[in-house]
Protein backbone atom coordinates (compact mmCIF):
# COMPACT_ATOMS: atom_id res chain seq x y z
CA UNK A 1 0.00 0.00 0.00
CA UNK A 2 3.07 2.58 -0.46
CA UNK A 3 2.31 3.14 -3.78
CA UNK A 4 -0.20 5.95 -5.43
CA UNK A 5 -1.65 3.18 -7.40
CA UNK A 6 -2.77 1.49 -4.22
CA UNK A 7 -4.37 4.24 -2.82
CA UNK A 8 -6.51 4.53 -5.83
CA UNK A 9 -7.50 0.98 -5.80
CA UNK A 10 -8.88 1.47 -1.97
CA UNK A 11 -10.44 4.41 -2.79
CA UNK A 12 -12.08 3.05 -5.31
CA UNK A 13 -13.48 0.50 -2.48
CA UNK A 14 -15.18 3.51 -0.71
CA UNK A 15 -17.48 4.98 -3.83
CA UNK A 16 -18.54 8.31 -3.52
CA UNK A 17 -21.33 7.61 -4.62
CA UNK A 18 -23.38 8.02 -1.53
CA UNK A 19 -26.93 8.51 -3.37
CA UNK A 20 -27.10 5.21 -5.33
CA UNK A 21 -29.91 2.76 -3.19
CA UNK A 22 -28.65 -0.73 -2.53
CA UNK A 23 -27.60 -2.43 -4.18
CA UNK A 24 -26.89 -0.69 -7.23
CA UNK A 25 -23.34 1.27 -7.57
CA UNK A 26 -24.97 2.95 -10.72
CA UNK A 27 -27.18 5.66 -9.39
CA UNK A 28 -31.11 6.26 -10.44
CA UNK A 29 -31.94 9.67 -11.85
CA UNK A 30 -34.87 10.09 -9.31
CA UNK A 31 -35.08 11.48 -5.69
CA UNK A 32 -36.73 11.99 -2.53
CA UNK A 33 -40.14 14.00 -1.95
CA UNK A 34 -39.40 17.04 -0.70
CA UNK A 35 -39.22 16.77 3.11
CA UNK A 36 -38.30 13.21 2.89
CA UNK A 37 -35.57 11.22 4.30
CA UNK A 38 -33.97 7.70 4.51
CA UNK A 39 -31.07 5.81 5.91
CA UNK A 40 -29.45 3.65 4.06
CA UNK A 41 -26.52 0.78 4.79
CA UNK A 42 -24.72 -2.03 3.60
CA UNK A 43 -22.11 -4.34 4.77
CA UNK A 44 -19.76 -5.70 2.11
CA UNK A 45 -16.33 -7.52 1.34
CA UNK A 46 -14.52 -6.50 -2.20
CA UNK A 47 -11.73 -9.48 -2.17
CA UNK A 48 -9.55 -8.97 1.05
CA UNK A 49 -11.52 -5.81 2.16
CA UNK A 50 -14.34 -5.76 4.30
CA UNK A 51 -16.42 -2.87 4.68
CA UNK A 52 -19.66 -1.06 6.20
CA UNK A 53 -21.24 2.07 5.02
CA UNK A 54 -23.79 4.53 6.59
CA UNK A 55 -25.63 7.03 4.57
CA UNK A 56 -28.18 9.28 5.54
CA UNK A 57 -30.02 11.79 3.19
CA UNK A 58 -32.88 13.95 2.88
CA UNK A 59 -34.63 16.66 0.46
CA UNK A 60 -35.22 20.36 1.62
CA UNK A 61 -36.56 21.04 -1.57
CA UNK A 62 -38.13 19.26 -4.55
CA UNK A 63 -35.81 17.62 -7.02
CA UNK A 64 -32.86 18.07 -4.64
CA UNK A 65 -31.50 15.38 -2.84
CA UNK A 66 -28.27 15.42 -0.29
CA UNK A 67 -26.27 12.49 1.07
CA UNK A 68 -24.36 12.21 4.32
CA UNK A 69 -21.51 8.71 3.80
CA UNK A 70 -19.54 7.36 6.41
CA UNK A 71 -17.24 4.15 5.58
CA UNK A 72 -15.29 1.96 7.91
CA UNK A 73 -13.59 -1.31 6.79
CA UNK A 74 -10.50 -3.36 6.89
CA UNK A 75 -7.82 -4.76 4.44
CA UNK A 76 -6.36 -8.11 5.65
CA UNK A 77 -3.98 -9.07 3.07
CA UNK A 78 -1.44 -7.24 5.18
CA UNK A 79 -0.59 -8.22 8.61
CA UNK A 80 -1.46 -6.36 10.68
CA UNK A 81 -4.91 -5.30 8.87
CA UNK A 82 -4.62 -1.95 6.93
CA UNK A 83 -7.91 0.18 8.19
CA UNK A 84 -10.08 2.09 6.06
CA UNK A 85 -11.80 5.39 7.08
CA UNK A 86 -13.60 7.86 4.88
CA UNK A 87 -16.71 10.30 5.01
CA UNK A 88 -18.80 11.79 1.95
CA UNK A 89 -21.34 14.67 1.10
CA UNK A 90 -23.35 13.88 -2.00
CA UNK A 91 -25.53 16.17 -3.83
CA UNK A 92 -28.34 15.17 -6.69
CA UNK A 93 -30.21 17.17 -8.86
CA UNK A 94 -32.90 15.79 -11.19
CA UNK A 95 -35.19 18.59 -12.72
CA UNK A 96 -36.84 16.35 -14.76
CA UNK A 97 -38.72 13.53 -12.85
CA UNK A 98 -41.41 11.09 -14.61
CA UNK A 99 -42.77 8.10 -13.00
CA UNK A 100 -43.24 6.54 -16.43
CA UNK A 101 -40.30 7.78 -19.21
CA UNK A 102 -37.11 9.72 -19.29
CA UNK A 103 -35.67 11.24 -16.05
CA UNK A 104 -32.17 13.29 -16.58
CA UNK A 105 -30.05 14.83 -13.72
CA UNK A 106 -26.73 15.21 -12.52
CA UNK A 107 -25.06 14.04 -8.89
CA UNK A 108 -22.00 16.05 -7.02
CA UNK A 109 -19.68 14.12 -4.80
CA UNK A 110 -17.03 14.77 -2.56
CA UNK A 111 -14.85 12.29 0.02
CA UNK A 112 -12.33 12.27 2.71
CA UNK A 113 -10.34 8.81 2.74
CA UNK A 114 -7.64 7.87 5.36
CA UNK A 115 -5.98 4.46 5.53
CA UNK A 116 -3.80 3.12 8.07
CA UNK A 117 -0.98 0.89 6.98
CA UNK A 118 -0.15 -0.39 10.41
CA UNK A 119 2.18 -3.27 8.95
CA UNK A 120 4.14 -0.04 7.45
CA UNK A 121 3.45 2.17 9.88
CA UNK A 122 2.06 4.39 7.86
CA UNK A 123 -0.73 6.76 7.10
CA UNK A 124 -2.45 8.06 4.10
CA UNK A 125 -5.08 10.44 3.24
CA UNK A 126 -6.81 11.29 -0.07
CA UNK A 127 -9.72 13.65 -1.33
CA UNK A 128 -12.05 12.72 -4.08
CA UNK A 129 -14.15 14.80 -6.15
CA UNK A 130 -17.00 12.95 -8.59
CA UNK A 131 -19.29 14.70 -10.94
CA UNK A 132 -22.16 12.36 -13.48
CA UNK A 133 -24.69 13.23 -15.01
CA UNK A 134 -27.63 10.77 -14.40
CA UNK A 135 -30.26 9.31 -16.74
CA UNK A 136 -33.10 7.02 -16.21
CA UNK A 137 -36.31 5.28 -18.29
CA UNK A 138 -38.56 3.85 -16.88
CA UNK A 139 -41.01 1.26 -18.99
CA UNK A 140 -44.80 0.78 -17.77
CA UNK A 141 -44.41 -2.57 -17.06
CA UNK A 142 -41.91 -1.70 -14.54
CA UNK A 143 -38.41 -2.28 -16.54
CA UNK A 144 -36.52 0.44 -15.49
CA UNK A 145 -32.39 1.45 -17.10
CA UNK A 146 -30.51 3.72 -15.42
CA UNK A 147 -26.97 5.36 -17.69
CA UNK A 148 -23.87 7.22 -15.93
CA UNK A 149 -21.50 9.20 -17.11
CA UNK A 150 -18.87 11.59 -15.40
CA UNK A 151 -15.29 11.10 -13.77
CA UNK A 152 -13.82 11.73 -10.81
CA UNK A 153 -10.43 13.48 -9.38
CA UNK A 154 -8.26 11.96 -6.83
CA UNK A 155 -5.43 13.61 -4.99
CA UNK A 156 -3.33 12.52 -2.55
CA UNK A 157 0.44 13.07 -1.38
CA UNK A 158 0.74 15.19 -3.32
CA UNK A 159 0.12 13.87 -6.77
CA UNK A 160 -3.84 13.32 -8.50
CA UNK A 161 -5.36 11.81 -11.35
CA UNK A 162 -8.55 12.36 -13.35
CA UNK A 163 -10.24 9.29 -14.60
CA UNK A 164 -13.99 8.90 -16.60
CA UNK A 165 -16.50 7.51 -15.09
CA UNK A 166 -19.32 5.05 -16.82
CA UNK A 167 -22.28 3.29 -15.54
CA UNK A 168 -25.24 0.88 -16.86
CA UNK A 169 -27.89 -0.80 -14.71
CA UNK A 170 -31.33 -2.29 -14.56
CA UNK A 171 -33.75 -3.15 -13.00
CA UNK A 172 -36.97 -5.88 -13.50
CA UNK A 173 -39.72 -7.01 -11.02
CA UNK A 174 -39.79 -10.24 -10.55
CA UNK A 175 -42.85 -9.99 -8.25
CA UNK A 176 -45.06 -7.18 -6.22
CA UNK A 177 -42.06 -6.96 -4.09
CA UNK A 178 -39.07 -8.25 -5.50
CA UNK A 179 -36.82 -7.15 -8.07
CA UNK A 180 -33.36 -8.39 -9.87
CA UNK A 181 -30.80 -5.69 -10.16
CA UNK A 182 -27.91 -6.09 -12.71
CA UNK A 183 -25.06 -3.03 -13.80
CA UNK A 184 -21.87 -3.03 -15.48
CA UNK A 185 -19.92 -0.10 -14.19
CA UNK A 186 -16.09 1.06 -14.38
CA UNK A 187 -13.54 4.04 -14.63
CA UNK A 188 -10.59 5.20 -17.08
CA UNK A 189 -8.03 2.02 -16.91
CA UNK A 190 -9.86 -0.48 -15.72
CA UNK A 191 -12.19 -2.88 -16.64
CA UNK A 192 -15.68 -3.14 -15.84
CA UNK A 193 -17.12 -4.48 -13.06
CA UNK A 194 -20.16 -6.59 -13.21
CA UNK A 195 -23.09 -7.43 -10.38
CA UNK A 196 -26.31 -9.20 -10.57
CA UNK A 197 -28.41 -8.34 -7.17
CA UNK A 198 -31.69 -8.51 -5.44
CA UNK A 199 -34.47 -5.85 -3.72
CA UNK A 200 -36.86 -6.80 -1.72
CA UNK A 201 -39.28 -4.81 -0.48
CA UNK A 202 -40.22 -5.72 3.34
CA UNK A 203 -43.14 -2.68 3.96
CA UNK A 204 -43.46 0.90 2.21
CA UNK A 205 -40.12 2.44 2.71
CA UNK A 206 -38.31 -0.17 3.77
CA UNK A 207 -36.02 -2.31 1.47
CA UNK A 208 -33.49 -5.39 1.57
CA UNK A 209 -31.09 -5.90 -0.82
CA UNK A 210 -27.64 -8.67 -1.55
CA UNK A 211 -25.42 -8.19 -4.45
CA UNK A 212 -22.59 -11.05 -5.95
CA UNK A 213 -20.15 -9.60 -8.47
CA UNK A 214 -17.21 -9.65 -10.53
CA UNK A 215 -14.01 -7.63 -12.29
CA UNK A 216 -10.80 -6.83 -12.30
CA UNK A 217 -9.87 -10.24 -10.99
CA UNK A 218 -11.69 -10.49 -7.66
CA UNK A 219 -15.25 -10.96 -6.68
CA UNK A 220 -17.27 -8.50 -4.12
CA UNK A 221 -21.25 -8.66 -2.79
CA UNK A 222 -22.94 -6.82 -0.09
CA UNK A 223 -25.88 -7.00 2.27
CA UNK A 224 -27.75 -3.87 2.45
CA UNK A 225 -31.24 -1.70 3.23
CA UNK A 226 -32.80 1.56 2.47
CA UNK A 227 -35.53 3.10 4.96
CA UNK A 228 -37.26 5.84 3.51
CA UNK A 229 -39.80 7.99 5.59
Amino acid sequence: MKSFRMMMILIALSSTQVLAEPPMTVDDAGTLGQGGMKLEGAVGRDHKLRAADLVFGFAPIENLEVGLALTRGSDSEPDPASRLRAAGLGIKWVPLQNEVGLSLGLSLAYGRERIDDRAADERFSAREHLASGLATYRFASGQVVHANLGGKRVESAGESATLATWGLGFEQPLSATLKLTAEVFGEEGAGPDKALGLRYTVFEGLKLSAALGRGNGRNFGQLGFSWEF
